[in-house]
């Protein structure tokens, strides 16, 4: 399986990854979210890619282990890579964003779409979201809905079903 993260979003969703970044500046951000990163690689056979904006700025090599690190370059943006790398891998792997149009992007590619505080909490050991939540519905009241209204929708089963690959369950 591939894991497609934007890296910045992901950053800037979590506390612990947004206080790095804060202290030490974009390098230390993308550095903290890369270790992570790179300990489920450890644990997992699974790919991952980081898609960051920009360049690569000065510093280390950022690319540990199994962990492809990518920088767009201008005019295109982290989001633009992530929509393409997600049509070209396609069906079974995920999206890390919490940006609607990438999420949308990758459901179409029939990847799951992973939210960044569920994909931390994963990686943490913990999960935020678990089997059975959803949230509120946007949907029109006066509209029958059909189906078991206890079963999540595909694509909730499928983010589902990577982040516990991803934890281990």
């Amino acid at each position: 399986m591939r894991w497609l993260i934007d890296g910045y979003n992901v950053i800037r969703r979590d506390a612990d990854l947004r206080a790095a970044e804060e202290g030490g500046g974009l390098h230390a951000g993308r550095a903290a979210l890369l270790r992570l990163v790179a300990g489920a690689a450890r644990r997992h056979s699974d790919h991952f890619t980081v898609v960051f904006d920009g360049a690569p700025g000065v510093g280390p090599a950022e690319s540990p282990g199994q962990v492809e690190v990518i920088f767009s370059r201008p005019p295109e943006k982290a989001d633009d890579v992530l929509m393409r790398l997600a049509r070209q891998s396609g069906d079974g792997d995920a999206v890390v964003s919490d940006d609607r149009t990438v999420a949308d992007a990758a459901r179409r590619a029939r990847c799951a779409a992973i939210s960044a505080a569920d994909f931390v909490g994963a990686l943490s050991g913990g999960g935020a979201a678990e089997d059975g939540e959803a949230d509120e519905d946007d949907e029109d009241v006066d509209q029958p809905k059909r189906g078991n209204p206890r079963r999540l929708s595909k694509d909730a089963r499928a983010a589902q079903r990577a982040l516990r690959r991803l934890r281990g369950r």
